[in-house]
């Protein structure tokens, strides 16, 4: 196959925002070249191993990143037609609208976005409806307003976590349903592909039941006339003309041979991480500090929540299937004695046997220590994965730059005061359910703060924003300083919230989608 050298637009990713702006874009008849350094996840039964998928990290790269320190880590990030979103957990949040503004926390200040979230409500439901999300309004009590309804009830809770929704609301909590992007219809068994398993949450899907950039965004439209996608192919530089004004060429390795691709716009959406390592590996004399970098911020900002893994193990049996269906913000913005924000609650997915060894180790060594023959689906089947997110503020020092060509992590977690009091909160909450349920107490509650090799709710890197001396993107994601260059991923966020970030960079790619729409001839 000859493939062309000149497009319309060249997209660089296919994560959740780069497939989500090639879908928008794909009707238009424009010629749109799609670039994706992996190639297609195989469908095989590796794809519901637990042991596969956590315990030996079988679809992250192997890659070797490493921290300020010069520790080396292989990060968690996956490079395959769809992204991250291959292996992600389908939770997909709107923004409160209160996250737009400024935000003050007990460590410091979450800065005002350039728009509101009125400016981004009629994407949230075009997200949602591509995203195929399912959820219902009037549960969560920090919600924002919404134009139309969710485009699928909610996914219906089994038994155990019906069984905990009663007991929260009975102790005076509002738990609601998990807002899930997934292919599911329960009325009429025939639709969607999704069947309910218990690999999903960190898995890939083999059925395709989930809502992932490959099959929401790039499946249906891969095969027209004008779309391009080229697989296995890595960008390695964004060269300019000689005024530094536009991207003349995107340079790109493929089965060991570079080629050079020219699009009147280009567009990064490698990941907030990879995106900023891209502009920064591609200075130049009139970039000397990476490109689009004369702000000095390409890079900066690097946020990704303060996330905490928990699990309740207890008496009470757990055989629900698909359990990722339940989530709690009643903390969101804090309570009356601590009026700053705390963070979000939600399911898990489910805790599989093979799962425990990486994910909860902290709970093995006490248990087996009482019960030297303990079995690990015994263990399993009592407990119930809980995941814990608080907002981390953007932090000039915590960073993405490049040693040697290798990315390197400069990140120190902020806002520690309220993740650790929503842990602690939580786990209170917990033994009030388990000591409702259990004629006498018991709960053992581990927990794992995750590591900064976990990425996945990556963004901050190329913030946008109005004035180019204190953003790199303008409000249509594109560079200040680069006049056919955007970026759309989470790089553009300013602040991170403590919802889960999907759904806005999908929202944000269809917004972009309509501005280059608009102004492309």
């Amino acid at each position: 196959m000859t493939i062309p050298n000149d497009f319309d637009v060249i997209i660089i990713g296919t994560g959740a925002g780069g497939s989500t702006l090639a879908h928008r874009l794909a009707p238009s008849g424009k010629r749109i070249l799609i670039l994706e350094r992996g190639d297609f996840l195989p469908r095989e039964k590796a794809n519901w191993s637990a042991l596969e998928v956590y315990q030996k990290e079988r679809y992250h790269t192997e890659e070797q990143w490493q921290d300020h320190q010069g520790h080396t880590f292989r990060p968690a990030t996956s490079y395959y037609v769809g992204g991250n979103t291959k292996v992600y957990g389908a939770a997909l949040f709107r923004l409160r609208e209160r996250d737009f503004q400024e935000v003050a926390h007990q460590d410091g200040i979450s800065p005002a976005w350039p728009l509101a979230y009125s400016d981004f409500e009629p994407y949230y439901q075009q997200a949602e409806a591509l995203y195929d999300v399912h959820g219902v309004a009037g549960h969560d009590q920090t919600e924002p307003w919404r134009s139309a309804p969710y485009p699928y009830p909610p996914v219906r809770h089994e038994p155990r976590m019906q069984q905990l929704s009663e007991h929260l609301q009975h102790i005076g909590l509002h738990p609601f349903p998990l807002p899930l992007g997934l292919k599911l219809n329960e009325v009429d068994k025939t639709l969607g592909a999704c069947i309910r398993c218990d690999t999903c949450d960190g898995f890939p899907c083999l059925t395709q039941g989930k809502a992932d950039g490959e099959v929401n965004g790039i499946q249906p439209i891969r095969h027209q006339e004008n779309i391009t996608l080229l697989v296995n192919a890595q960008v390695t530089r964004l060269l300019t003309n000689p005024q530094g004004t536009r991207v003349e060429r995107v340079e790109v390795a493929m089965h060991g041979e570079i080629h050079t691709f020219t699009g009147a716009v280009v567009v990064v959406a490698c990941g907030a991480i990879n995106s900023a390592a891209l502009l920064l590996r591609s200075a130049n004399d009139r970039h000397p500090q990476g490109l689009a970098n004369g702000s000095g911020l390409v890079g900066r900002n690097l946020m990704k929540h303060v996330c905490t893994a928990l699990v309740q193990l207890s008496l009470t049996p757990n055989h629900d299937i698909y359990q990722k269906t339940l989530a709690v913000s009643d903390f969101y913005w804090g309570e009356s004695d601590f009026p700053y924000p705390m963070g979000l609650i939600q399911n898990t997915g489910n805790v599989l046997p093979d799962m425990l060894p990486a994910e909860a180790p902290a709970l093995l060594a006490p248990l087996l220590k009482l019960r030297p023959n303990a079995e690990l689906k015994a263990v399993a089947d009592h407990t119930v994965g809980w995941w814990l997110q608080t907002e981390d503020l953007p932090d000039p020092e915590n960073r993405v730059t490049l040693q040697n060509d290798r990315i390197t992590l400069h990140y120190q977690p902020n806002n520690l005061p309220a993740a650790h009091r929503l842990v602690q909160r939580w786990i209170e909450v917990l033994k009030q359910v388990d000591r409702s349920e259990n004629a006498i107490p018991f709960g053992i509650y581990p927990r794992n703060q995750v590591p900064v090799q976990a990425v996945g709710h990556q963004c901050g890197t190329c913030r946008f924003g109005t004035d180019p001396n204190t953003s790199v993107l303008d409000v249509h994601c594109r560079t200040h300083a680069v006049d056919n260059l955007y970026v759309v991923d989470g790089s553009f966020f300013p602040s991170s919230a403590a919802v889960n970030p999907t759904l806005t960079i999908v929202a944000n790619a269809l917004r972009v989608g309509d501005h280059l729409l608009s102004c492309l001839p």
